[in-house]
C-alpha cells in the first residue's frame, strides 16, 4: 500500500535525476517497499546522458578509497554486485583484472601503500617484478606493478537503462526541474513545460545541477559543484593492450591519471585528463556557459584548488591543447605509442564538489533536509558502487516517509 495514497500526491518519491545514482535509488525504492510510487524526473530525452554515459566503463575494484569510507565500502560490495547485475540480466561485463604500474622508483613508495590499502579493503592484490608485468601486458614498461584482480568492465548506460525498466518508476524524459516548493505534507516541483509533481519526499540525484537542485530546494549545500572535463583518445592498435593499465595515482589529487582501459567492446579509451569545464556540460573548450563559468569563478573554493594545485592543473592543461604533451603521459606506459595511434573520442565532464576552503570532497556525500534527500557529491566510483549507494539514498527517503 502507498505510503501517500491521496489524490495530491503524484508519488511517494520523488527522483530529480536520471543518471545511475537516480534510477538505482528508485529501483532500491520500489525493491524495499513494493507498491512504493516513484517518479523520476530526467532533464535530457533519455537515461546516462552525463556522468554515467560518458565514462571509460570500469567496475573499480575499490583499492584507491581510504579504508572505512564510503567510497571504499561501496565500492568493494558495488563491484561484486554489478557483476551480479549484470549476469543476471544478460548485459555485456567482463571481470579482467588491471594493473596499477610504477613506471619510475619514487612511485614504488605510493605503490606499496596501495598494496597496503587493498589488503585494508578485502581486495586481492598481487606484487609484480619488471618481467611479470610483461607476462600480463607484453608492450607495458615499468618498475613495478600491482595486479588487481576484482576489477572489471561493462557498459554504465545499458546498466542504467536496465535499472529503468526493472524499477518500474513512473520515468519522465525531457523534464528539467526549474522550481522546488517544500511543505510541511511533501515537496512540489515544476519542471520547464510548467507541469506540477507532488511527492511525500524529494531525492536530489541531480549529479552536475545537484548544489543548483539544492539552492531551488531552499537548502545551503555547503558546497559547490566545480566541473572539470575528462577528454579521451581512442587507441588506433587496440591489440597493444590487452587489458586495464593504470599509473600510480597522486593521493593529493582526486583523479587517477591517464589509463589505458580495453572496454567490452574491444576497443582502447585512454584518458582521462582533469581540465576545468567551461560550463556543467561543458564537453569541449568551445563550451562555454558564462552564467555558470560565473557562478564556478565566485566560489571561493575554486581560487583556493587554483592556488593549491597550479602545477598539477597546468600540467593537465598542457595536455589538453597538446596531442604530444598528452601522448608522452601514455607512453611513460606505454613506450610503443606515437601521436598517429590516438584519435578523439567523446569526452565526460566530472561532477567534483568542492567546500568553500578549496578542499575537493573525497567521498560520497549524502545530506538531508525535512523531506528531502541530496546527493551532493557521487562521482567515479559512483557507477560501481551505484546499487549500494541506491539502498542507502532508498533508505533514507523511505524513513521521511514514516
Amino acid at each position: 500500500m502507498s505510503a501517500y495514497g491521496s489524490d495530491r500526491f503524484d508519488c511517494d518519491v520523488l527522483v530529480i535525476g536520471g543518471g545511475i545514482v537516480g534510477l538505482s535509488t528508485a529501483y532500491a525504492v520500489t525493491r524495499a517497499a513494493p507498491g512504493t510510487r516513484v517518479v523520476v524526473l530526467e532533464k535530457e530525452r533519455g537515461p546516462a546522458r552525463h556522468q554515467t554515459g560518458r565514462n571509460s566503463g570500469v567496475i573499480h575494484s575499490g583499492i584507491y578509497y581510504r579504508p572505512g569510507s564510503l567510497k571504499a565500502r561501496y565500492a568493494v560490495r558495488g563491484a561484486a554486485e554489478m557483476v551480479k547485475f549484470c549476469a543476471e540480466y544478460g548485459l555485456p561485463h567482463e571481470v579482467t583484472g588491471k594493473l596499477i604500474v610504477a613506471t619510475e622508483r619514487a612511485e614504488l613508495p605510493r605503490l606499496h601503500a596501495l598494496v597496503q590499502r587493498g589488503r585494508e579493503n578485502g581486495i586481492p592484490v598481487r606484487e609484480l617484478g619488471p618481467a611479470q608485468i610483461t607476462e600480463y601486458e607484453p608492450r607495458v614498461r615499468g618498475v613495478a606493478a600491482i595486479h588487481v584482480g576484482t576489477t572489471g568492465v561493462c557498459d554504465y548506460g545499458a546498466v542504467a537503462a536496465q535499472l529503468a525498466e526493472a524499477s518500474r518508476a513512473d520515468i519522465r524524459y525531457g523534464a528539467e526541474v526549474v522550481a522546488v516548493d517544500r511543505r510541511p505534507w511533501g515537496v512540489a516541483v515544476r519542471t520547464a513545460d510548467g507541469t506540477v509533481v507532488r511527492g511525500g519526499v524529494l531525492v536530489n540525484c541531480a549529479g552536475l545541477h545537484c548544489d543548483r537542485v539544492a539552492r531551488l530546494a531552499g537548502d545551503d549545500p555547503g558546497m559547490r559543484i566545480v566541473p572539470f572535463r575528462g577528454e579521451y583518445y581512442e587507441l588506433a592498435r587496440p591489440e597493444l593492450v590487452r587489458g586495464l593499465v593504470y599509473p600510480v595515482p597522486d593521493p593529493a589529487f582526486p583523479f587517477l591519471g591517464v589509463h589505458l582501459t580495453r572496454g567490452i567492446d574491444g576497443g582502447v579509451h585512454v584518458g582521462p585528463n582533469a581540465v576545468p569545464a567551461l560550463g556543467r556540460e561543458g564537453y569541449g573548450w568551445s563550451v562555454v556557459r558564462p552564467r555558470e563559468l560565473a557562478g564556478t569563478l565566485a566560489w571561493p573554493g575554486s581560487w583556493r584548488i587554483a592556488r593549491r594545485h597550479w602545477r598539477y592543473g597546468a600540467g593537465e592543461l598542457h595536455r589538453s591543447v597538446s596531442k604530444r604533451a598528452f601522448t608522452e603521459a601514455v607512453r611513460r606506459l606505454l613506450p610503443s605509442v606515437g601521436p598517429e595511434d590516438l584519435h578523439r573520442a567523446p569526452a565526460g565532464v566530472r561532477a567534483q564538489a568542492v567546500l568553500r576552503d578549496g578542499t575537493l570532497v573525497d567521498d560520497f556525500l549524502i545530506r538531508e533536509a525535512r523531506r528531502t534527500v541530496h546527493v551532493l557529491n557521487a562521482p567515479s566510483p559512483a557507477a560501481t558502487a551505484s546499487l549500494p549507494i541506491g539502498r542507502e539514498v532508498a533508505r533514507r527517503a523511505l524513513a521521511h516517509l514514516g
